[in-house]
């Protein structure tokens, strides 16, 4: 945790007084910019300017695991530029984020900038890129915090001493180009330990019984599912059991009575603001974006977005955070625009306080909020691409619900008897909407059909009775999401980790996504066997969560950072050297056959690092197939019915490493371009003779649209479903594919047209 920042006010700035200020990225350099005026300077160092070098470990571990720091090649002109603005200034304020790894950027700058004489340097934080927190952050600036600067250099430490020793080891005896870590490592254990759990999993038959019933003289009809029997809970095994049941259920003797009416009265809390890993998981349940891109996302929100003539404005509070706390200026601004806008019964009586739990909490950073309460979604909807639009709103509600009142929920049950066996059906009704008016986080099946009034001894009509037959499913695979949790559960990483972590695994090839789930590659599969054998420890989710406090406890001045260093080396190197004598050299086999000798083919690794299949006859066997991203070989040539627009050949359709393109067969011309996907659909504009082709936003995510862009702009989410035309409005239908079975669906959003898809 940053120490509190020392309360001695500075003097008032002197006139024609030079002052510097150093931020981290260009965007937060211009909304800075726009806060404190033309008196001060902003540069923006772009992230880290010193690091440890590429081409050599950089750690003299005999001499106290000392550092060796060189200036990053692409940052050598940043360095000069720096130098120059600093050398123009009287005073230099460091405001790089207020995490560990902005300290250390801090402070990496602080000493390229050391050769600068009687020049004073501060070091500045703030949490929000705001005109009060901005100025507040200059009249009382602090030192830089070497503990958080030493956690910072112990985390970087470890991670190259765990990569540079282990590495090698991997290039040996599987391939170049692999990496061991520490989090990632652990991550890659976890998505492996799930599917050898789904592997091992063994289908187990279930039946379910609801009925309809409808209550006498009404044709009010409400469900409910047969729970017990003779007092006890009932499971159905087999058909045999559910058609037994049924049979007796169904003869006309049978009596259905009323035997227990229930009516609750409960409250529905709102949830906490959102901190880094709550964020990434709703936006991925709610909008479908991943990790890395939610965080891109937040960053711009954060760093500021042009607002027309009010300029650069930051939107958001800063987005790695584990802290739910909230300023007391934010609490009073989200009260205020309560009562005004909903009324004094939407505020509860007491302000609400959340606080999160655990011993590795840091509470520098608010939750993620937005800056400004009175900048709402839709009020500054038209600068905000839509992504951003969308993230904004979720961040927006989830505070704002976060301040207001809870819902009050009035839940019925009732119990229905028949032969010893016992239904149940229960309804949910909301009395009072309190938070869920602007944030609804009611999961589908929580929103209940209303059942009749019914009372004690009622006796009520069997319409129908439904047994299906269903199978226990294996635990699913982890999303980006919900990895994201299982890390935070078990300590392992930080806010500030997660979306790098993810992002290496799949990189690295040992973890491939499809559709949104997280699968184990061969490759993947491979590398943790071998970790779990020789590095136990570095695949042990307690053993990387007990580092990361120790990681905490440096930054609170609680621990010394080369003694945590020499702590983890010392048994490490030991186990380092075993490894390298025990370790064996490992072919990945894969399904596929050789096309020429049909033996298997294995995973290869070029001396670039890049994977392909080889013929695992080899040297006897030379053939050789490439990858695509999936892991997968990729596919022979496709003819198509394009034609090169610069020779006039025919175009066929080649898989490259990022996706399909089109190559002319002239081998003399060798043009390619992008590969678009028609849908055989003409756009459904009256005045435009396009065609709806797939395409993709600049975040990666599939939209339809016409061909015709920019002359027109119509463009859809889901995929036109053949052409044909709402019958309810003449909108084009579409696809969405959805948990509860795929549907047609009207495009247009205030029609309510759907039926199942075939």
């Amino acid at each position: 945790m940053a120490k509190a920042a020392v309360k001695n006010k500075k003097e008032e700035k002197q006139p024609n007084k030079k002052t510097l200020v150093i931020v981290e990225s260009p965007a937060k350099a211009k909304t800075i910019k726009k806060i404190l005026g033309d008196d001060y300077q902003i540069k923006a160092s772009v992230g880290h300017i010193r690091d440890l070098p590429q081409k050599s470990l950089g750690v003299d571990v005999k001499n106290n695991f000392e550092p060796e720091y060189e200036i990053l090649d692409n940052k050598k002109k940043v360095v000069e530029e720096l130098n120059k603005a600093a050398q123009e200034a009287d005073e230099i304020f460091l405001a790089p984020d207020r995490d560990r790894e902005g300290e250390a950027i801090a402070w990496h700058i602080a000493a390229i900038l050391g050769n600068q004489k009687n020049k004073v340097i501060h070091r500045i934080e703030f949490n929000e890129i705001t005109k009060t927190a901005i100025q507040e952050a200059v009249k009382f600036p602090r030192p830089i915090d070497m503990d958080m600067v030493n956690a910072q250099q112990t985390r970087r430490i470890l991670d190259r001493l765990v990569g540079y020793k282990i590495s090698p080891l991997l290039w040996q005896k599987v391939g170049k180009g692999l990496s061991a870590g520490r989090v990632q490592s652990v991550a890659v254990k976890i998505i492996c330990d799930r599917e050898d759990e789904i592997e091992a999993f063994v289908a187990e038959e279930y039946w379910t019984i609801n009925a309809e019933f409808s209550k006498q003289k009404s044709s009010t009809s409400f469900n409910a599912e047969l729970v017990r029997y003779e007092g006890k809970k009932l499971e159905v095994k087999n058909a045999e059991e559910s058609s037994k049941i049924v049979e007796t259920l169904s003869q006309p003797s049978t009596e259905f009575k009323v035997s227990k009416v229930t009516t609750r009265n409960t409250q529905r809390k709102p949830q906490a603001p959102f901190i880094t890993s709550t964020l990434q998981r709703e936006a991925s349940n709610r909008m479908g974006y991943g990790v890395k891109k939610t965080m891109q996302i937040a960053q711009q929100l954060y760093e500021g977005v042009e607002l027309g003539t009010s300029g650069h404005v930051g939107l958001i509070t800063y987005m790695r955070t584990d802290s739910t706390r909230i300023s007391d200026e934010a609490r009073d601004a989200a009260k205020e625009f309560i009562v005004t806008h909903f009324g004094k019964n939407y505020y509860p009586e007491e302000p609400r306080v959340y606080l999160k739990k655990g011993k590795n909490v840091q509470d520098a950073h608010e939750a993620i909020r937005p800056s400004y309460v009175d900048k709402s979604p839709e009020t500054i909807r038209q600068y905000l691409s839509n992504e951003q639009y969308r993230l904004y709103k979720l961040i927006w509600d989830r505070f704002i619900a976060s301040q207001m009142e809870s819902a009050s929920v009035t839940t019925i049950s009732v119990e229905i008897d028949a032969k010893k066996y016992t239904f149940r059906a229960s309804s949910s009704k909301i009395t009072f909407d309190g938070f869920l008016i602007v944030y609804d986080d009611r999961e589908e099946e929580e929103k209940t059909d209303p059942i009749p009034d019914l009372n004690k001894d009622d006796i009520v009509n069997l319409k129908k009775i439904d047994p299906k037959q269903h199978f226990t499913q294996p635990p699913p695979r982890y999303s980006e999401a919900t990895l994201v949790k299982t890390l935070e559960e078990l300590g392992v990483g930080r806010p500030s980790t997660y979306a790098p972590t993810i992002a290496t695994i799949q990189d690295r090839g040992y973890v491939i996504k499809e559709e949104k789930s997280l699968v184990p590659t061969a490759l993947g599969r491979t590398v943790n066997g071998l970790l779990v054998k020789h590095f136990p420890e570095i695949v042990d989710s307690q053993f990387t969560a007990n580092m990361e406090t120790n990681l905490d406890d440096i930054a609170e001045n609680h621990a010394e950072w080369r003694k945590i260093l020499g702590n983890f080396y010392e048994p490490f190197s030991e186990v380092l050297k075993k490894a390298k004598k025990e370790m064996e050299k490992v072919e990945i086999l894969t399904e596929h056959v050789c096309t020429e000798c049909g033996k298997q083919m294995a995973l290869k690794t070029s001396r670039f690092g890049s994977q392909f299949l080889g013929c695992s006859g080899y040297p006897e066997c030379k053939t050789t197939m490439p990858l695509a991203k999936d892991q997968k070989p990729v596919p022979e040539d496709r003819p198509c019915d394009e034609l090169c627009e610069k020779c006039g050949s025919a175009m066929v359709i080649k898989q490259g490493p990022y996706g399909e393109y089109f190559s002319c067969t002239n081998e003399e011309c060798k043009n390619r371009r992008k590969y678009i996907r028609k849908t055989g659909v003409k756009c459904p504009l009256d005045t435009c003779e396009g065609e709806i082709i797939e395409k993709k936003s600049r975040y990666g995510k599939v939209f339809y649209g016409c061909d015709k862009f920019p002359a027109c702009t119509f463009a859809l989410w889901n995929e036109p479903a053949g052409g044909d035309k709402c019958p309810d409005c003449s909108s084009l239908l579409v696809k969405k594919f959805l948990k509860k079975g795929n549907k047609i669906t009207c495009s247009n959003k205030e029609c309510k047209f759907e039926k199942a898809m075939d």
